[in-house]
């Protein structure tokens, strides 16, 4: 067993809500379970029953996209509903860089020594694994501590388009978060909390930039979802199923609502393509992550902490959602918090 990590987790939660929550780690069966011999089967996917769920998924999304544009707003309250005041949300907005800085350097780090490209089961091959590696290891010790932040982004991005020869097109677009993220710390930076706010502040983004970083971030992790619940599920259904009689994830029989292993998984890839399809939308952020937030973690005692670790820059950015209420104050409070609080930026191009 090499790569389950996030798959599981979602196969798991799908059938315990019976398609009513979503699973967005449930992303990478391939994280824990050995994926050779399972290329994509298009022809699986193109029968009634997964169309259908599929469709249903679509359809779901287009009406919430069109109650979205008319509403504006979503139905959970924000933080603002609890007492937070303007400055306080300022002031949370920034700390995430940091919070996404650490949260994004640690599953680097950890791919950086094991040889392997932003998930265990993309393994580098020969002297690759130790360059790739040590790029790895040097963009997220960047990220951690907020050095030269934007170079690193740079050569972030250039990790996922030299993965493309060397693992694949299918193993990076399950990554393409950590295009995203690249993005993000491009334009955004790495925020007051850094080395680059306090030593070099010249390197700061301008502020346009910055409005563009978040989107960039949600939709990375909308896309990386997105594109493993085909590649994992939908497109690849004998993987999941081998998956679920190896693991033995499929209790629904103990719930008095047995599933087959093949319903299991179509509603497993229903949710996590929900979930990705909201996010990249920017739709209902707040009430997708609500929903998400358990399954998300329902696994982490099964997958322990290579479940922990990979889910992380997931967590990171459902955090940042739950605060954010996408509208024009936000992102004023953002551009403010950003470059404005704990340490401003320099109108002279000095810090402090």
């Amino acid at each position: 067993m090499k790569a389950l990590r996030r798959g599981g987790g979602a196969l798991a939660t799908a059938g315990l809500m019976l398609g009513v929550v979503a699973h967005p780690a449930a992303a990478h069966v391939k994280w824990f379970f050995e994926n050779e011999g399972y290329p994509l089967r298009w022809d699986l996917f193109f029968r009634p029953l997964p169309l259908g769920f599929a469709g249903g998924v679509f359809l779901l999304s287009l009406l919430a996209a069109l109650l979205w544009r008319r509403r504006g707003r979503g139905i959970l309250p924000g933080p603002e509903a609890f007492g937070a005041g303007d400055g306080a949300r300022s002031l949370f907005y920034a700390l995430v860089p940091a919070i996404l800085g650490i949260h994004v350097a640690v599953p680097l780090l950890v791919n950086g020594v094991q040889g392997t490209l932003f998930s265990p089961d993309n393994e580098l091959p020969g002297a690759w694994a130790n360059f790739i590696g040590l790029a790895q290891t040097g963009v997220a010790l960047s990220l951690f501590y907020g050095g030269f932040t934007r170079p690193a982004a740079v050569v972030l991005a250039g990790l996922w388009f030299a993965g493309i020869p060397l693992v694949g097109l299918q193993p990076m677009l399950d990554n393409v978060m950590f295009l995203g993220f690249a993005a993000f710390f491009f334009l955004a930076g790495r925020g007051p909390l850094s080395v680059d706010r306090l030593l070099f502040p010249a390197l700061e983004p301008p502020a346009r930039y910055a409005r563009l970083s978040l989107p960039a971030a949600r939709i990375g992790v909308g896309a990386s979802l997105v594109v493993a619940s085909f590649t994992e599920k939908f497109a690849n259904i004998p993987l999941a199923v081998d998956f679920l009689r190896d693991s033995g994830l499929n209790f629904t029989p103990h719930l008095g609502v047995p599933l087959s292993d093949e319903v299991f998984v179509l509603l497993a890839g229903s949710v996590e393509l929900l979930v990705g399809l909201w996010l990249v939308l920017g739709i209902f952020l707040r009430e997708i992550v609500i929903v998400a937030w358990f399954p998300i973690n329902l696994t982490l005692t099964l997958f322990l902490w290579e479940e922990l670790i990979g889910h992380l820059p997931v967590y990171g950015v459902m955090a940042v959602l739950l605060v954010w209420g996408s509208g024009a104050r936000d992102e004023a409070l953002w551009l403010e918090g950003l470059r404005e609080r704990l340490v401003p930026v320099p109108k002279d191009g000095r810090a402090l």
